[in-house]
């Protein structure tokens, strides 16, 4: 159960992570991130009214302010690199963020299987490869701005992973909703203040909101994963969302990789294979 909803996670990230790229081509990321995110609030007040959710446990607090602050920061940067970088470079990158929850999660006790351990490596190696050496457009190496900012997502994304993870063992739902309430606000403040922008055409809107439903229902998954198997071995696999987004933008925006960044793309699916073949995780 924690494999499917592992892999899900990394189906819905993959999808909305590819339209969020897209979106950002021609609308501030900023305004990609409110938008969607306003959305997705929006369906977890009324999943959360229908569950009762608001009665939770409060110890999902913390982790959700901490997830929605570094949260914000991640996903403006992913959809800023995304939008000024190869999708099939700068994806794979910030899947590497899945180190953070890993570490926390050996930290914690996490003892994986032979099999998975070797599909955790393969898995990281994968990205890596996936992540260089990139192609030379117009006689110049492209831009390092988008793998910058692609570091500092991963770093952002990983922290978030555990952050939802602790989360959940109180209330999922009220978890996510949490880190949405809060990403909207700080979002809307600092666009009040003029710090930022937030805009849109209303041909827009159906786009973003697929965006905010396939973002907060990877968390979701994601989280729920947690709560049932081993925490990093959920992690790597909630975070071959690359291999998706690789994909739909060689078919959407004909995005060709290098031998060695496809060689990457094989390696982190062969560990997926492993882990899931592994047992232990639910």
């Amino acid at each position: 159960m924690a494999t499917a909803l592992a892999l899900l996670a990394s189906l819905l990230w993959g999808t909305s992570d590819f339209l969020g790229g897209t979106a950002a081509r021609r609308l501030a990321a900023t305004a990609v991130v409110a938008i969607s995110q306003a959305f997705a609030l929006a369906g977890l007040i009324v999943v959360a009214l229908a569950t009762a959710a608001f009665g939770a446990d409060t110890g999902y607090l913390g982790w959700a302010l901490g997830a929605a602050v570094v949260g914000v920061i991640a996903l403006s940067c992913f959809y800023a690199a995304l939008a000024a970088g190869t999708m099939g470079v700068v994806a794979p990158i910030a899947a590497v963020g899945v180190v953070v929850p890993v570490a926390v999660g050996i930290g914690e006790g996490d003892r994986p299987g032979v099999l998975q351990g070797i599909g955790v490596l393969l898995a990281f190696a994968g990205v890596f490869l996936a992540a260089g050496p990139q192609r030379e457009e117009s006689g110049e190496r492209a831009s390092r701005r988008p793998l910058v900012l692609a570091a500092i997502a991963a770093a952002g994304f990983g922290s978030v992973l555990v952050c939802v993870a602790h989360g959940a063992r109180s209330s999922t739902v009220m978890t996510l909703l949490t880190m949405r309430a809060t990403s909207v606000l700080l979002l809307g403040l600092l666009a009040v203040t003029g710090r930022t922008a937030i805009s849109a055409r209303a041909r827009d809107l159906p786009l973003l909101a697929v965006i905010g439903a396939g973002d907060v229902g990877a968390n979701a998954a994601m989280a729920v994963a947690s709560t049932r198997g081993l925490l990093s071995v959920v992690a790597v696999l909630s975070s071959l969302y690359p291999a998706v987004t690789v994909l739909l933008a060689r078919i959407v925006h004909s995005e060709r990789l290098t031998g060695i960044q496809t060689a990457g793309v094989v390696a982190a699916l062969a560990g997926v294979s492993l882990i899931a073949s592994g047992g232990g995780v639910g």
